[in-house]
C-alpha cells in the first residue's frame, strides 16, 4: 500500500485513497480518476501541483483490482467503466460527504468521468478529460492487443507494472482481455455524454496511440455544453507524462476561469 494512503471499505472491497478537503463549503473537490492500468500513486505529485494555492478539494484513489485497492473476484465485463461511474464513484463520494466535484479523467478514467457527469449532472462542475474514449475504434484495439503482446514477451514490463498493483497479471489481463474481448466492440457512452451539462476541457496528443482525433470530433458534435479542446504535439496518450509542465499550466488557468 501506498504509505501516505488511507482504505476505505466499499460494496467492493477496500480502496486505498487520498482526500484532501476543499477550503471552503461552496469550493468542489477535484477527484483525479486514472487509466486502465493506473493507480493512485502513479498520479504522482500532479494532484498537489494543479490544487497548490486553490481552495479546491482533492480526492485521489485506486479503483477495484488497481494499485492495492481489493482485487477483483470476478473478469471485468464490458459494463465495467459503467459500474464505476454509477455505483462505485457515487459510494465513494457519499461515503466521504462530498457532494460537489470536478473531475479530472485520464483514458478509462476520463470516459468513467463522462458517464458520472452525465448521469449526476448536479454533482459536476466541469470536467477534465485527458485522453477519452466516447466509443471504441480500431485503432484502440490494436494498440490494446499490441501492449499485450509485449507484455508476455518483456520481463522489465511486467517487473515495473508488479510494483505498482497487488498482482500485476491480472490488473493487466482484467484490462487487456475485456478491451479486446468482442463484446467490447459495441461499447459506446454516447447515452450519457449528450447529457453532460458541465463545462469540459479536453486534451488529447497529437501522437495518441489509443485513439484518434475522432473521439473529440465526436463530442463536439454531441456534446451539449461548453467545450474547450487541445492537441498537444510530441504528446501520446498521456499529456500529464508527456508535457507535464504545459498540461499543469493549461489545468490550472482553466480552472482558474471555473472560479
Amino acid at each position: 500500500m501506498n504509505p501516505e494512503a488511507q482504505t476505505l471499505a466499499l460494496n467492493g472491497g477496500e480502496i486505498e485513497y487520498r482526500y484532501r478537503r476543499s477550503a471552503t463549503e461552496d469550493s468542489p473537490t477535484l477527484v483525479f480518476l486514472h487509466e486502465g492500468l493506473g493507480t493512485l500513486g502513479l498520479w504522482r505529485d500532479l494532484p498537489a501541483r494543479i490544487c497548490e494555492g486553490s481552495a479546491f478539494g482533492s480526492l485521489v484513489y485506486s479503483r477495484f483490482g488497481n494499485g492495492f485497492s481489493s482485487e477483483l473476484q470476478e473478469a471485468r465485463r464490458p459494463s465495467y467503466m459503467h459500474d464505476e461511474a454509477l455505483q462505485v464513484l457515487p459510494e465513494l463520494l457519499d461515503r466521504l460527504g462530498i457532494e460537489r466535484t470536478l473531475l479530472l479523467g485520464h483514458s478509462d478514467g476520463a470516459s468513467i468521468a463522462a458517464i458520472f457527469a452525465g448521469a449526476y449532472p448536479e454533482r459536476c462542475a466541469g470536467l477534465i478529460l485527458e485522453a477519452p474514449h466516447f466509443f471504441v475504434e480500431p485503432e484502440s484495439i490494436e494498440a490494446i492487443a499490441a501492449i499485450g503482446e509485449r507484455y508476455r514477451s518483456d520481463a522489465a514490463l511486467r517487473e515495473r507494472i508488479a510494483r505498482h498493483h497487488r498482482n500485476g497479471d491480472r490488473t493487466f489481463f482484467g484490462w487487456n482481455d475485456i478491451w479486446l474481448h468482442r463484446d467490447f466492440r459495441e461499447w459506446n457512452i454516447a447515452e450519457y455524454v449528450v447529457g453532460i451539462v458541465a463545462p469540459m476541457l479536453v486534451v488529447q496528443g497529437t501522437e495518441d496511440e489509443y485513439g484518434t482525433f475522432e473521439q473529440l470530433a465526436r463530442l463536439a458534435e454531441i456534446a451539449p455544453g461548453d467545450l474547450d479542446r487541445c492537441l498537444l504535439a510530441r504528446c501520446g496518450h498521456a499529456p500529464h507524462r508527456d508535457r507535464p509542465e504545459l498540461f499543469t499550466a493549461l489545468v490550472r488557468a482553466w480552472l482558474a476561469e471555473r472560479r
